[in-house]
């Protein structure tokens, strides 16, 4: 088994707001569905990158984002292989109406 992070960029989801229910409850049905097939990990949407804080190496802390792309929500899941990974970001995209990436943890980085 493997993990993999599924996320999309902050600002992906460009649904209009009243939809947001019926997206919400798509998204918890996929949600509840990995967890029955017992691949979910764990997820979460997260704030606007607006609310971010930037800490550099040498501890200075910078409020406010930078110029670059921001993960809006992530899913992480444990499937055998990549291909299962594609399979349940398929069903998140669909779900969240949005595009998502797929990336695997590196071997050893996850419990």
């Amino acid at each position: 088994m493997a993990r993999y992070l599924i996320s999309f960029d902050d600002g992906a989801m460009t649904f209009p707001q009243e939809d947001l229910p019926d997206v919400a409850e798509a998204a918890h049905a996929v949600v509840r569905e990995a967890e029955a097939a017992g691949v979910w990990v764990f997820g979460g949407g997260l704030h606007s990158h607006q609310e971010v804080s930037v800490v550099t190496v040498d501890g200075t802390v910078t409020d406010g984002p930078e110029e670059k792309a921001y993960i809006g929500g992530f899913s992480v899941v444990d499937v055998p292989s990549r291909e299962d990974a594609l399979k349940w970001a398929a069903k998140i995209a669909v779900a969240c109406r949005c595009a998502q990436e797929v990336r695997e943890f590196v071997p050893g980085s996850t419990p």
